[in-house]
């Protein structure tokens, strides 16, 4: 029998090519975001398939959520609000933190299964590296805006293990880590390499936040839906938290130095170095890299993507849409 997933925030980055493969594995699904974030665009494609549905829909709406995933076998509960990193701090909380309540409201009421998204931001400024699943979290102080999303992220996770507890909800949690690929949203919400690269194809200077020497591991989408599938898909998973990511670890000055070099930049990369205190209050993590051991063990998971050969196709996607964007233009005039 097929089984039907519904996924909030289906026309984001990651939401929208984890629908693909869903459908390519013939689930049927229903897509729910309020477009804040996430393009129609993402989805067009499936307009004709017969597989797929779309709500639009806000996660903090608890009526017209429990509508849209009426029928749902499992709910795959991507929608969140990212690091307000430039203000807007009481959306990140609210959207997260009433999301997720939203969401395993539902999921009790139907004995609906739920994967929760998290993030690898859980685990602060823990200086014990790799993270492992059950290490501490270490979050900076609640003055420091940043911390908002870890916070409202380990809400959500405490939140989910609380309704398994208490009203035997099958929960799985994912901790993503530093997702990357085409469809990525093309500002720093996209992450790092995705507004390095918008910023070389306009030939503008990126900003370097601290002195970057931060590290990051980068994970390319079809890794993190590989993962998402494995713990969909493993008796195995319930009740259980798991890393998704990658190990392969890189400082962000050199992330800018290697998208520069795969573009064909010539020279030295034109950086400008925003020290932290430009930022106002704002902390930074150093290190982040997971322990992959676990879900290894018990979802068979294993990113096969190096950060370079996923990198080609995100810059060809990015240069691709600038080209449409730059025909539609001339076409207007």
């Amino acid at each position: 029998m097929t089984q039907t997933i519904a996924i909030t925030g289906s026309a984001g980055y990651i939401g929208s090519n984890l629908t693909d493969e869903l459908l390519k594995r013939d689930y049927t699904v229903i897509g729910i975001d309020n477009l804040s974030m996430g393009l129609r665009a993402n989805f067009e494609h499936l307009a004709d398939n017969p597989r797929f549905t779309f709500h639009d829909a806000d996660v903090r709406d608890a009526a017209r959520l429990a509508l849209a995933c009426r029928g749902a076998d499992a709910i795959i509960h991507l929608a969140a609000y990212k690091i307000p990193r430039y203000g807007g701090a009481i959306d990140t909380v609210q959207v997260n933190a009433k999301g997720a309540e939203h969401v395993l409201e539902i999921a009790r009421a139907h004995g609906t299964r739920v994967l929760l998204a998290s993030t690898s931001d859980v685990y602060g400024k823990n200086p014990k590296l790799p993270f492992n699943e059950d290490g501490d979290s270490v979050i900076g102080p609640s003055t420091v805006r940043r911390w908002s999303y870890a916070v409202s992220k380990l809400y959500t996770e405490h939140l989910g293990l609380a309704y398994m507890e208490a009203h035997k909800v099958p929960v799985t949690i994912l901790r993503f880590f530093g997702s990357y690929g085409p469809r990525e949203h093309r500002s720093w919400w996209g992450g790092p390499q995705s507004i390095f690269i918008e910023r070389f194809l306009k030939r503008e200077p990126i900003e370097i936040h601290g002195d970057g020497r931060q590290t990051r591991s980068f994970t390319y989408i079809s890794d993190t839906v590989a993962g998402i599938v494995a713990a969909l898909e493993s008796k195995r998973a319930t009740g259980e938290v798991f890393n998704i990511g990658s190990n392969e670890e890189i400082a962000i000055l050199d992330l800018a130095h290697l998208i520069y070099r795969l573009m064909d930049g010539k020279g030295e990369p034109p950086l400008t170095i925003v020290p932290y205190a430009q930022l106002g209050k704002y902390e930074d993590v150093q290190r982040r890299i997971p322990d992959l051991s676990k879900s290894k063990e018990l979802l068979g998971f294993a990113a096969r993507w190096k950060l370079e050969d996923g990198l080609l196709p995100t810059i060809a996607w990015h240069r691709a849409v600038a080209a449409r964007e730059s025909q539609k233009a001339t076409a207007a005039c």
